[in-house]
């Protein structure tokens, strides 16, 4: 979520995970050329419907001129409970699809509002003999939590069928445990995106930068000309693990990204100073961050970048970073997407500009067909293409038009993702045991947040997240 919308970890947003064995890594130009044309879209909000079909083997489908797919079971009288973490805007847009499903199915559905971490959440809830059907885990290393303690279930033939049709092997492995997929990736994103406000860039003749220095020549004209240049929503740990990742893995490459992403090296690793040390020198100067470090600390994301398009020609920051669904929070106020909020590529801080990318997973927890045609209606284009349309929603599914994006922006960044296959990198603390990548006020999260109040202390943060990592990954202290 990339923790996407929560307020996250959101994305959605959201999301940690085990080491995978290999990992796939998306094209720095790919993620270039989601940025490189932003033209006047505001985020239109239209659903899809469909109407409903009886076939000879006794499903239905809905075969409307709206192109669906899939073809689903009967279902009239089974209910479902999916938890996700999602709020708001987030959480409605999922309804719809729901809705859709319930439509076509005869199904009844309920959305159970999860909390960070969900894996505590659904431990809970298993402990309580009342585990919900499907969840939406934001990390490989949820999935991999919920394998491991005999919560997950294998997905039917039908939504591997879809699966192999609709994704990119990458986005398949992603979602397996031992040869086994457990995960239908049903929510991407792009998390190497630094949005801005026009007005601001204008008023103080700033220009969007391509590298790392050019970044820091940018921010100090915007500050130059009265405005803080960022605004960081430091109360929600992952941002900040979303910034180290992008400047670490175009810092150190994608090697040294995959060492860490699986503890192969220590975070006592002279690349990790470096990357911290590269991150100071805007963490480390207060001026440059909207409220300072004790303000950033105190703001969670969907403020962070409210805050960066309203007020004026006077917000309280002129950029901010996260991905491709900061538009729905962005659409919470009166900026238009590609007008007064513009974008441009994370900068290049070594040789390459980084591409991230993030996203939520379809698990099902109670093995029943309902549970298992919900899974498959996930990974169709026929999910994906209602809640694309509705705006602030990426999906790794191939076969959804690029036409159902609401605007160019949106339809850049999808068409990106889509055309680099396999060659993306996943996010890196995504990727780690949970306690490490995915804990609110524990493991990196906080260890990031108090390098934030103390970007002198590198050596410091280095021995805390070492320390930390090792424990969480089972490799000793």
């Amino acid at each position: 979520m990339d923790r996407a919308l929560r307020t996250h970890r959101s994305p959605n947003h959201s999301t940690h995970r085990s080491p995978r064995a290999a990992q796939n890594r998306r094209s720095p130009r790919a993620a270039q050329a989601a940025a490189a044309v932003f033209v006047v879209g505001a985020l239109a909000l239209t659903a899809c419907g469909g109407g409903k079909d009886k076939n000879d083997n006794g499903g239905t489908s809905s075969p409307s001129g709206s192109g669906d797919t899939v073809t689903l079971p009967k279902l009239d009288g089974a209910s479902l409970e999916v938890a996700a973490v999602w709020t708001g805007d987030e959480q409605k847009n999922f309804k719809k699809v729901l809705a859709e499903f319930e439509k076509r199915t005869g199904a009844k559905v309920t959305f159970v509002a999860a909390q960070d971490p969900i894996i505590n959440f659904l431990g809970s809830k298993i402990a309580g003999g009342q585990p919900p059907d499907v969840a939406l885990l934001p990390q490989p290393g949820a999935i991999k939590q919920a394998v491991d303690k005999k919560w997950a279930k294998p997905l039917g033939p039908e939504a591997l069928a879809e699966l192999a049709k609709n994704y990119s092997q990458g986005w398949q492995d992603i979602g397996k445990v031992g040869g086994k997929q457990y995960g239908v990736y049903y929510k991407a994103a792009n998390k190497s995106l630094i949005w801005y406000n026009a007005k601001v860039f204008e008023n103080a003749g700033a220009k969007e930068p391509g590298t790392w220095q050019d970044l820091l020549t940018t921010a100090q004209t915007v500050y130059d000309s009265g405005v803080t240049p960022f605004s960081v929503g430091g109360a929600d740990g992952w941002t900040l693990t979303d910034w180290f990742e992008n400047v670490y893995l175009s810092q150190a490459g994608p090697e040294k990204y995959d060492q860490l992403s699986q503890h192969k090296i220590k975070w006592t690793d002279p690349s990790v100073k470096q990357a911290l040390t590269t991150l100071a020198g805007i963490w480390g100067k207060k001026n440059y961050i909207a409220g300072g470090a004790k303000g950033a600390l105190q703001t969670e994301f969907p403020g962070s970048v409210t805050q960066t398009f309203t007020g004026g020609d006077q917000p309280k920051a002129g950029m901010v970073f996260e991905g491709d669904f900061a538009q729905v929070n962005i659409g919470e106020t009166k900026a238009q997407v590609g007008t007064d909020a513009k974008v441009f590529p994370f900068p290049a801080v070594g040789g390459t500009a980084p591409v991230v990318s993030g996203g939520d997973a379809a698990v099902i927890l109670k093995d029943s067909k309902a549970a298992q045609a919900l899974a498959t209606f996930l990974a169709s284009p026929d999910a994906a293409t209602i809640q694309a349309k509705l705006g602030g929603y990426l999906s790794p599914n191939k076969n959804v038009p690029n036409s159902a994006y609401p605007n160019p922006v949106q339809q850049k960044i999808a068409k990106s993702l889509i055309a680099s296959g396999d060659d993306f990198r996943f996010d890196m603390s995504d990727q780690a045991p949970q306690a490490f990548g995915g804990t609110p006020g524990k493991g990196e999260w906080k260890d990031l947040q108090d390098f934030l109040k103390n970007p002198t202390d590198v050596a410091g943060t280095q021995a805390t997240l070492e320390k930390d990592a090792a424990a969480a990954y089972g490799s000793g202290s």
